[in-house]
């Protein structure tokens, strides 16, 4: 699938390495979905699924304990869960996921993101149909003959296995990601470089330098807003 899912993720990680930004996003989100159902992992599926994310970007354990814990605590704060779609330069395409306890702050800033890097806004729906969510998750320590032979003993289909530098990385309907972490879980693999639920884009496009450095900006710009999670997009970034 050509995404070099690690290098993606190290270029986040290394962004944010001297900044506690990505332990508050996780933050909003544990408290969100542990909100919206039980406090508990083991009777909430959406919540286990994010503690499994945050796992793999080692958030510290308080973080998580105290996000539950304001959720136990019934804290009126609300969020709504937003998703903007824009273009950038040369036509790329951009997909943006937000909680936010002001949409009208939310919609300023992704515009302003969007605007001040040579991008735009689109409707809704002009961007997401290029796009498949997917499951994405990935381990070390086996080659992809040997995940092969595991997920197809376990009985569980997907996408695509790729060897994406130390890791193995597995794309699966949104559907199997329970299934593909349990059949590895059921082989003794309890350790995941990545597990998360991503939005590919169905076909990546270059870009020419100059367009390529305005679009990292864009894409920075929109990644440092405090309300945004997530941001997908169609370009190859390479190395």
């Amino acid at each position: 699938m050509g995404r070099k899912w690690n290098n993606i993720k190290d270029k986040k990680a290394a962004k944010d390495a001297n900044t506690s930004r990505i332990y508050a996003k996780f933050g909003r989100e544990i408290y969100v979905v542990a909100r919206q159902g039980e406090p508990d992992p083991e009777l909430n599926q959406a919540l286990r699924f994010v503690l499994e994310r945050a796992k793999t970007y080692n958030v510290p354990r308080h973080i998580i304990d105290r996000a539950i814990e304001k959720a136990k605590g019934g804290s009126d704060e609300s969020y709504d869960e937003l998703r903007y779609e824009g273009f950038g330069p040369s036509g790329s395409m951009v997909i943006v996921d937000a909680l936010t306890n002001n949409v009208n702050r939310t919609a300023s800033e992704v515009r302003a993101a969007f605007g001040k890097n040579g991008g735009n806004m689109g409707v809704s729906g002009s961007v997401a149909y290029m796009f498949d969510k997917t499951a994405v998750i990935g381990i070390e320590g086996k080659t992809e003959e040997e995940v092969l032979e595991l997920l197809m003993e376990a009985d569980v289909d997907v996408r695509d296995i790729t060897q994406e530098e130390d890791s193995v990385i597995v794309y699966a309907e949104p559907d199997q990601f329970h299934a593909v972490q349990e059949a590895f879980k059921g082989a003794g693999i309890i350790e995941f470089t990545v597990a998360e639920l991503s939005m590919l884009a169905q076909n990546e496009v270059s870009l020419p330098e100059d367009a390529r450095e305005q679009f990292e900006k864009m894409i920075d710009a929109l990644e440092d807003l405090e309300d945004v999670q997530q941001v997908y997009h169609n370009v190859d970034l390479g190395e």
